[in-house]
């Protein structure tokens, strides 16, 4: 693979956002944290990377032989799952509050079991039947998609009320 197109991997780019919301899990448990902060960031990111996951990523691997489509229908369940963790969390007023840390243990545990079946399924399957330029080129798209998202502040409140209505 070229080095340009690595940083462009589907895989790479899926991982380093699971990476960082892993980070922003901590930022939100700490009370030395900003943690209204790192939940608007954790929104935002959580509510991108969803969406950009199913409108450029999902179809496409359920093309490739090999990439369990059942698993990447499941994969789009617990993202409805995550979504809903996370309104319960955006609804609370008291950061740090009892109510605060029941739903964010609720939103850790439905992302966190997404984020570990997400690895070990859909992409490890792409890793081993996707070819690097098709994985590259996904890449692309999920960024892509992933920005408008963010740019349209996809994790505001009103707009996590809306996603997970539909």
């Amino acid at each position: 693979m070229a080095g340009e197109n690595k940083d462009q991997d589907v895989v790479a780019v899926i991982l380093k956002d699971h990476r960082t919301m892993e980070e922003l899990f901590r930022r939100m448990r700490s009370v030395e944290a900003d943690r209204a902060a790192a939940r608007e960031e954790f929104a935002a990111l959580l509510i991108a990377h969803g969406e950009a996951e199913e409108a450029e990523v999902y179809g496409a691997l359920k093309r490739f032989r090999g990439v369990d489509n059942e698993e990447v229908e499941h994969g789009e369940e617990e993202h409805t799952e995550g979504n809903e963790a996370l309104l319960a969390l955006l609804e609370v007023d008291d950061v740090g509050s009892e109510e605060w840390d029941t739903r964010l243990e609720a939103l850790v545990k439905a992302v966190s079991h997404h984020l570990d079946e997400e690895e070990r399924t859909i992409l490890n399957g792409a890793r081993e039947n996707v070819p690097d330029e098709r994985r590259a080129e996904l890449g692309t798209a999920f960024l892509r998609e992933r920005e408008r998202q963010l740019a349209s502040d996809c994790g505001s409140i009103e707009n996590v009320r809306k996603i997970v209505g539909r």
